[in-house]
């Protein structure tokens, strides 16, 4: 019998000889947190045409009969007894040791994409659903750099959500006049919680993660400064994290027709293809990855900061720090759609070869850290 309450709980192999695996499931409830994570681990339901030939040729005859459960069989009963499966992972293509053809095979082949949909292991993980609590305050985050055209709107246009809402303005750099509108605009709406920074490094990765050491809220959410990802949607994103619907909310534009001239060819080629690459690299489904509006709870992105050395100081944007961050904690990832529109100020601050090279290079770093290091 279990006592207590348990971060991780691994069940290794008892799917395939419990009499009834749902009922596991059922009396692990009162032994889980909301930030559990239950690792379910078994055999690929592709292999079972393998196993049935060994036993029938005397390999293992002995040993108890076996439940074969697909990803979706698993996903159905962890549902039933409320959870959420967060990701499913596969490894060990060759479970037969021959020297370097084990390591080869196992270390990289395994690892690839479609390749490792045959791995023999299947490693389920999932977390509870837990009732949420009423209401959280926000931060609400808005990196700009030549954007004095924006400043207020973003103000004006943000609905009151949550049960207290602070905006913190990151100034990065500008010849624009954007920070003394920034003052201009903390002036004129005493009545709202602003607050104005004057980002001391480079970049936006570096003016996001500076003003979420300020931010004081529940919940932090970057809402860009061009106003592309309208104001307008942002309860969208706090509601999917207070209801418990995902725990890191990441928006996509690549879903409703765009404003004309609002995402450049190359820009959203790019955006497919690191959609590809991080879906990979994260287990998880993410469509947009460069969508600058993300939201996740302070606590989550404490961790998320305590993690930061295994990728490196490689994002221009923090976008991938934001995603791999949640990706190696093991948090569920859910996506918003919004409607992309264009620019009314400024111009993009984004050079589509140089900043790309950088993602690729952090794209590279993960999959040796996240994929090829076991």
């Amino acid at each position: 019998l279990l006592e207590g309450v348990f971060d991780y709980v691994v069940i290794s192999h008892l799917s395939r000889l419990s009499a009834d695996i749902q009922q596991v499931l059922k009396k692990l409830r009162p032994h889980v947190h909301a930030r559990t994570r239950v690792i379910i681990a078994g055999n690929n339901l592709m292999w079972r045409p393998l196993f049935d030939i060994a036993e029938r040729l005397g390999i293992g005859k002995d040993r108890p009969e076996r439940n074969w459960l697909s990803v979706r069989d698993l996903e159905g009963m962890l549902t039933l007894e409320g959870y959420q499966v967060v990701k499913t992972e596969r490894k060990l293509l060759f479970p037969w040791y021959f020297p370097f053809i084990h390591f080869g095979l196992n270390k990289f082949l395994a690892n690839l994409p479609v390749i490792r949909r045959f791995n023999l292991m299947q490693f389920t993980i999932a977390r509870p659903l837990v009732t949420p609590k009423a209401g959280y305050s926000v931060s609400i985050v808005i990196p700009a750099r030549n954007e004095k055209g924006n400043i207020e709107n973003a103000i004006l246009q943000t609905p009151m959500f949550g049960i207290q809402q602070e905006f913190v303005f990151v100034e990065g750099r500008s010849d624009d006049g954007t920070y003394e509108e920034m003052i201009r605009v903390q002036e004129q709406y005493s009545d709202k919680d602003i607050k104005v920074l004057m980002q001391t490094g480079r970049g936006k990765g570096n003016a996001v993660r500076e003003a979420f050491d300020a931010a004081t809220g529940d919940i932090l959410m970057i809402l860009d400064a061009d106003l592309t990802t309208p104001p307008e949607d942002m309860p969208k994103f706090y509601e999917a994290l207070a209801n418990n619907r995902g725990e890191f909310i990441n928006g996509c534009r690549l879903v409703y027709p765009m404003e004309k001239d609002a995402m450049r060819p190359l820009n959203l080629l790019g955006n497919r293809f690191f959609g590809w690459a991080l879906s990979y690299l994260s287990g998880q489904r993410i469509k947009d990855t460069l969508c600058g509006t993300k939201v996740l709870f302070k606590k989550d992105y404490e961790l998320i900061k305590a993690n930061r050395g295994f990728l490196g100081n490689l994002d221009p944007f923090g976008d991938f720090d934001l995603i791999l961050g949640a990706a190696k904690l093991n948090l569920k990832m859910v996506e918003i759609m919004v409607r992309y529109k264009g620019r009314r100020y400024g111009a993009t601050q984004i050079s589509r070869f140089r900043d790309g090279f950088q993602l690729l290079k952090v794209s590279f770093r993960a999959a040796l850290k996240l994929k090829f290091n076991n």
